[in-house]
């Protein structure tokens, strides 16, 4: 049966971010995963998982000015200290917090710099990030993300993340597959998911139109989740969704996997 964590920058946000962790407890969760912990204390923000009793299972790597729409650093020549930067932070909010995958977004290549150049950026910086978090016992992922929602994005499809992952040739890094941006891109979700399992670390939901709870669209998620089982996928799944309507009220898709 698979395995949901509470998404808490998309979940529970009615609530301030502290108070969230006990929100997803009650609601019957076990684990939470969210973008960005960096804008919290340490201390605060470790006693609060140690006592939600939680186990977070993701956050993502420092990606750049979110507000003013950067979505990573990964591929950007001229920063990639501040990416190495980030990776000793992740890593030391990580293993305060007993999490053991560290997600990386790529960001949207500046559009001063060749493909080439940028792509051949990404690749060292992943080899960095995949060495350090290994040596740290945390999973490095590599998101694509659809280019609809964030245009320009350099890793946009599932056969983008796999060719990237195979250059940098880490056994520590692994696919995030976010069955919402899949599905905006290529479609093809049971397939694909059976095929690259092996290369596949984390996975995360939302259905489409409108990255609202499943049930709520177009995609089969009865037959999705029943065809995790089927494969043997034994990681988390992420509830990475905004609630159509108050948050304890979107969880009905839920009922035949609790």
């Amino acid at each position: 049966m698979p395995r949901f964590a509470a998404n808490l920058s998309f979940l529970f946000t009615e609530r301030p971010f502290f108070e969230r962790f006990a929100a997803a407890r009650a609601a019957g969760f076990a684990a939470v995963e969210f973008h960005f912990p960096y804008e919290h204390d340490r201390a605060a923000l470790a006693e609060v998982v140690l006592t939600s009793g939680l186990e977070v299972v993701l956050f993502n790597l420092p990606a750049g000015d979110w507000a003013a729409g950067e979505r990573g650093v990964a591929c950007h020549p001229r920063r990639i200290a501040e990416f190495q930067d980030g990776v000793g932070l992740a890593i030391d909010y990580a293993r305060l917090l007993g999490c053991t995958r560290l997600n990386c977004l790529a960001g949207i290549a500046p559009v001063e710099i060749k493909h080439d150049k940028a792509r051949e950026t990404l690749v060292e910086n992943l080899r960095f990030a995949a060495a350090v978090t290994a040596r740290a016992g945390i999973q490095l992922l590599l998101e694509p993300l659809n280019t609809r929602d964030t245009p320009g994005f350099f890793v946009a499809t599932t056969r983008d993340g796999l060719a990237l992952i195979d250059a940098v040739g880490s056994d520590n890094l692994r696919l995030q597959y976010d069955i919402y941006h899949a599905q905006v891109m290529e479609g093809d979700l049971a397939r694909t998911m059976q095929e690259h399992l092996a290369q596949i670390g984390h996975i995360q939901l939302a259905d489409n139109p409108g990255r609202h709870e499943p049930g709520s669209g177009e995609i089969n998620f009865p037959f999705l989740l029943q065809h995790l089982d089927t494969i043997g996928y034994g990681g988390w799944v992420g509830c990475e969704y905004k609630p159509s309507g108050r948050t304890e009220d979107s969880f009905g898709w839920l009922k035949p996997w609790q």
